[in-house]
């Protein structure tokens, strides 16, 4: 092996990658460190260990390690020891990621059949290779559009109370103070074109860059055009003075598709879509400040 390529790199990306010794060698004396080697051999085409190079032994005992004595699901303390061995603080938005793929029923438990195949599905069998993989997890959930959205909206049904209808105001404030900032900065928020052929976040993974749009189009993902630190707090402002003390499932799902596509004066509202009411009100209530201000 070369001097270049220390044995804990090697064994590190092996873990996460399941690649042979001689792809992980030539990737890591490539890129010199190990998690820009490792977003490298996934970029260009490598796949993460498949389910028959894993251990559901590995799987099971793993979850056995949190699992609560009394239960049949890791629970609330599991929860807090498995973060602190995966060195993440609870609040970490790479948690909902994480959650999403392994299925949690409810923030802070996991059940043993979505644990399995989640596990699975990520390529992982042990602590250490699903401690390797939250970069990769955090990287998508912050630039992938779609992703983000199926982490997004996964995280209304992972953290309303069991029974409810709605999400409470106040968790889902604290949800989308994690959320929103997070996908802003990452690119999975960022403002594109409110033309038909761009505005379903759901489907769509436009970039913005040359090849997706046109110049008239490329005007409008300018950052400065669309959503901002400024109308988050408003959106929070709004809530608060309208009394609001729930949030709905249509109004949660539809926000990400408002930010990616109202302009920052909201000019290009269209009032007569398909928006939920509150998203309508907040439009009206946004525009009368600016007059206010």
């Amino acid at each position: 092996m070369s001097s270049r390529v220390t044995s804990q790199a090697l064994s590190q990306f092996l873990v996460v990658t399941g690649a042979s010794n001689r792809e992980a060698r030539r990737y890591l004396e490539k890129y010199k460190l190990l998690e820009p080697a490792i977003d490298a051999y996934f970029s260009e085409g490598g796949s993460r260990r498949s389910g028959a190079n894993l251990s559901t032994g590995s799987i099971n005992t793993l979850f056995d390690r949190y699992k609560d004595p009394e239960s049949d699901e890791i629970t609330e303390d599991g929860t807090v020891r498995l973060c602190g061995d995966l060195g993440v603080d609870l609040e970490d938005v790479v948690l909902l990621a994480v959650a999403y793929e392994l299925k949690s029923p409810h923030i802070g438990r996991w059940s043993k059949k979505g644990w399995v195949s989640g596990m699975k599905s990520l390529g992982c069998d042990t602590l250490d290779s699903l401690r390797n993989a939250l970069p990769r997890l955090r990287d998508k959930l912050a630039s992938d559009p779609p992703y983000f959205v199926a982490v997004y909206n996964y995280t209304f049904s992972l953290t309303r109370e069991e029974g409810q209808r709605s999400l409470a105001l106040d968790a889902a404030m604290a949800y989308w103070e994690l959320l929103i900032p997070f996908g802003l900065s990452g690119g999975a928020l960022k403002h594109v074109s409110s033309s038909p052929s761009n505005i379903d976040i759901r489907h769509d993974n436009n970039h913005c860059d040359d090849t997706d749009v046109d110049m008239e189009d490329k005007e409008s993902c300018d950052a400065g055009n669309g959503w901002s630190e400024k109308h988050t707090e408003w959106w929070f402002e709004f809530l608060r003075v309208k009394g609001s003390k729930g949030v709905s499932k249509d109004t949660w799902q539809m926000l990400p598709e408002f930010i990616r596509t109202i302009d920052d004066k909201f000019q290009q509202h269209d009032a007569t879509a398909a928006w939920p009411s509150t998203i309508d009100d907040f439009v009206d209530w946004a525009k009368e400040k600016k007059l206010r201000a």
